[in-house]
């Protein structure tokens, strides 16, 4: 017969069973004991066990219906006095009684006792962490109900988890306040790591974009309500027309080409140099493969399209399309050429390159070196401010709680509530993001972002120096800001651009050479 197991939750929220104490252990003993001389046979009759050591001792079975039958084995017949066999009876229940007791209580010797004291100590201390998180979720506290769910995953507490999921279940939205809106991502990606799922759940949620034009018309919505992309295009762009202003030919290599709509204000603004001198302009557009399907025709469109700009505009135009994950590109698969003045673009697309902590092979500063041996005027870098990619489990959770709930704010300034596209634009431009930071891990985790700081030393290892923005881009973005909300911040530090929402830095922008 095996120790009873007891089940208690502990402090931190996780679970655990424990076996009693030396005093069950005994117990087995007895217990073997006690079942040598007896039958837990299903009998119509009683069977009886002779004691070899102590002929005069009693000896047991079961009869069919479960009720203990004894049997004195003095040499005196089974039709014995009836108060005998009364009484051994009481005995024998007696001793079941005891035998019962003894095997659900353990033994209060001095380490049993303290094993005994801490399993009440840790419940009571567990009843009171509850009664503290049911106050918290009466009081509809989403952040903090999130946080302890995120917690209890971490711990591996199951029942603590399945509590509070049942909980946040009724407290998120998608079509409610920011915080909902988020809570119900966050809370997606939590139920996804719990089922191990979360490279799954991403890659169908990549799979069920929509395609074509939906698409852009989702990712055209989110360019207008924020400016974080507008924030970022121009910062670079402003880089790069100050870097080539007296080149007559100019190769940019973008590594996340989209839609290319970063290079519409770029192509005009080269094409209004004085004199008509607009130089001519070649673009390498570098993208996933997996997102071509989006770009209603993939990158062989986006070609045609800004070729048809630069033909409005007077500028002499070349596209080629690179279908690579960054991760693959090669100097060779890159089209340099002589004599072409070279700008390389990094459009929040570096911190999907796994590093050191994810592989072997460092794609994220092998990329980095690659590029200086190319020489080019400029590199530009537009990243978001969060520091996700090294970061354990729960300081991820908080610190990607704490940018996107930012965003999501800032959403509500252009999109309201009765906006009908408003969910499918968080769902198909955001919803992907914050599921993968929470659920993924690994090599399976593509979102890892990084602070500026860590960047700046990843840039200069390389062999880069910094690439001051000018004064013209800085006074343009603000007045690009003026226009959206007073919430939004703009801090230049360090040769670098800080845009913020509530003076929380969210997205960064800088240059080097």
């Amino acid at each position: 017969m095996e120790a009873t197991k007891k089940h208690i939750i502990i402090q931190d929220g996780s679970s655990m069973f424990y076996h009693q104490p030396s005093s069950v252990q005994q117990m087995n003993l007895s217990v073997q004991t006690f079942d040598s001389y007896c039958t837990l046979e299903s009998s119509s009759g009683p069977t009886s066990h002779p004691c070899p050591d102590n002929p005069t001792s009693s000896t047991t079975s079961f009869s069919s219906n479960g009720s203990p039958v004894s049997q004195a084995n003095n040499n005196s017949p089974l039709s014995g006095s009836s108060s005998a066999t009364n009484n051994n009876e009481t005995e024998l229940s007696l001793m079941l009684k005891d035998l019962e007791t003894a095997m659900m209580e353990p033994e209060l010797d001095n380490n049993s006792f303290n094993s005994y004291e801490f399993g009440q100590q840790q419940q009571q201390q567990y009843r009171a962490v509850s009664s503290a998180m049911e106050m918290m979720i009466s009081k509809g506290d989403l952040i903090g109900t999130l946080y302890e769910c995120a917690k209890a995953v971490e711990n591996h507490d199951v029942a603590m988890t399945d509590w509070l999921i049942s909980h946040l279940q009724q407290m998120v939205s998608v079509s409610g306040e920011p915080v909902q809106r988020l809570g119900a991502y966050l809370l997606e990606g939590l139920i996804a790591r719990l089922a191990s799922s979360g490279s799954s759940i991403y890659r169908e949620m990549r799979c069920k974009d929509p395609t074509g034009p939906e698409l852009l018309t989702y990712m055209h919505i989110l360019y207008e309500a924020c400016p974080y992309f507008k924030f970022g295009y121009e910062s670079a762009n402003g880089a790069i027309a100050e870097a080539v202003k007296n080149e007559s030919s100019v190769h940019i290599i973008d590594f996340q080409i989209s839609q290319g709509g970063q290079w519409v204000s770029l192509i005009r603004a080269l094409g209004a140099r004085p004199g008509g001198r607009a130089p001519r302009v070649r673009i390498t557009g570098i993208d996933d493969p997996r997102s071509s399907f989006a770009r209603q025709g993939g990158l062989e469109l986006v070609g045609l399209r800004l070729g048809k700009l630069a033909e409005m505009h007077g500028v002499p135009f070349e596209f080629r399309g690179a279908a690579l994950c960054c991760t693959e590109v090669e100097t060779e698969k890159l089209g340099v050429r002589d004599g072409e003045a070279l700008a390389v673009n990094f459009p929040l697309v570096l911190h999907h390159m796994p590093d050191e902590s994810v592989t072997v092979e460092n794609h994220r500063d092998r990329l980095l070196r690659l590029v200086k041996r190319l020489s080019p005027k400029v590199v530009t870098l537009v990243e978001q401010e969060a520091n996700t990619n090294t970061a354990p489990f729960l300081p991820r959770f908080v610190e990607t709680m704490s940018h996107y709930l930012a965003v999501f704010e800032s959403i509500d300034v252009k999109l309201g509530r009765d906006h009908k596209e408003r969910i499918s634009v968080e769902q198909h431009c955001l919803a992907r993001e914050v599921v993968n930071l929470v659920a993924c891990e690994g090599v399976e985790r593509e979102e890892r972002h990084e602070p500026l700081g860590k960047w700046r030393s990843r840039f200069r290892m390389a062999g880069f120096e910094p690439y001051p923005l000018s004064s013209y881009v800085n006074a343009t973005i603000k007045g690009l800001l003026e226009s959206y909300s007073e919430k939004y911040t703009l801090e230049e530090r360090d040769g670098a651009l800080y845009l913020g929402w509530k003076n929380q830095p969210l997205v960064t922008s800088c240059a080097w050479r």
